[in-house]
């Protein structure tokens, strides 16, 4: 069970979530959009959002500044938290602009509201559960998608509730998080995707 648990913790990453809703917009979206220029969004985006931050991993920890992938305090979440704040910037800037994929463009805001509301923690000494940041931020994502584009996903919610549930019991399981981390994770990923609505949903 243990093993499983951790299973479940790497395999829905909070580093994979970003690109995942990317890929379910694509996915989803009626509107017509060229396949290479869906290819060329997708290989940036898993170069800066996953590539990069892996590589600046292996440079913090070479560095000394964090001890392990798992950041269990939070000093060690503050840097790479601010790095990875940077990188969401220079996606909306270059790769997901307003104008291309408005409903992109606000995902990827609402995700850089939640990693500076992270961060802002950190600098508070409380631990707000990544993954439950991530997974929250993209769950409430489909939501307004099935809702902006008319599209009946339930099963694909359903699973999504599934998912969390399992990921929020793995890292209480593995005692990373407790009850309020975890709660906290939720709305702070939640909560600018459903108030940034209101500058796309129509």
């Amino acid at each position: 069970m243990n093993r499983i648990l951790k299973s479940i913790s790497f395999i829905f990453h909070p580093l994979l979530m970003p690109l995942s809703g990317v890929v379910f917009y694509f996915l989803v979206s009626p509107r017509f959009t060229p396949n290479e220029i869906i290819y060329a969004k997708l290989v940036s985006l898993s170069i800066l959002t996953i590539i990069l931050p892996i590589l600046i991993y292996f440079l913090l920890k070479t560095l000394g500044k964090i001890q392990s992938i798992y950041l269990r305090t939070t000093k060690e979440r503050i840097l790479p938290l601010a790095l990875n704040c940077v990188i969401i910037l220079i996606v909306l800037q270059r790769i997901l602009t307003q104008t291309l994929f408005i409903e992109l463009y606000f995902f990827f805001v609402g995700i850089l509201i939640s990693t500076m509301a992270c961060m802002i923690l950190a600098f508070f000494k409380f631990k707000a559960s990544i993954h439950m940041i991530a997974l929250s931020g993209l769950f409430m994502f489909f939501i307004v998608l099935s809702i902006h584009f008319s599209i009946n996903i339930n099963e694909i919610l359903a699973l999504m509730s599934i998912i969390t549930g399992a990921v929020a019991t793995s890292r209480l399981h593995l005692k990373a998080h407790d009850y309020k981390e975890l709660i906290m994770g939720f709305f702070i990923g939640v909560m600018p995707q459903l108030i940034l609505v209101n500058y796309w949903l129509n």
